[in-house]
């Protein structure tokens, strides 16, 4: 089946909550999209997946603080990150003033992905 559609269009509204929306899933990987509106990670809350994690921002705008790091790493429109399974991480801001659009791919750390260095 051939589907398709814009990831930006028809945003739900998580003014209150985070919103995550599954977009494809196979073994050993799924796909998501996921809409912040000035959501932050708990005080003292570390996200430590199992999965590697690559997140790409399609709109608006965050900070990522990864374990480690003595700066959170901003993110804007294009930015993406690729976190490594069990690397420790938060989000520390996503823009109050218009939603944040997030493509997040996971990944089973048995598959062992990597991002080449040239990218």
């Amino acid at each position: 089946m051939i589907s398709a559609y814009n990831l930006l269009n028809d945003l739900p509204d998580a003014k209150i909550d985070e919103v995550t929306t599954d977009l494809m899933s196979a073994q050993g990987m799924r796909l998501k999209r996921i809409v912040s509106h000035g959501q932050t990670s708990p005080a003292d809350f570390w996200y430590d997946q199992k999965e590697a994690e690559w997140v790409m921002v399609l709109s608006g705008s965050a900070r990522l603080a990864i374990e480690g790091e003595t700066e959170e790493r901003v993110l804007t429109v294009g930015d993406a990150v690729f976190l490594p399974a069990h690397c420790r991480h938060r989000v520390a801001w996503t823009d109050p003033e218009c939603p944040t659009v997030w493509l997040a791919l996971f990944v089973d750390q048995n598959l062992d992905p990597m991002i080449p260095a040239s990218v």
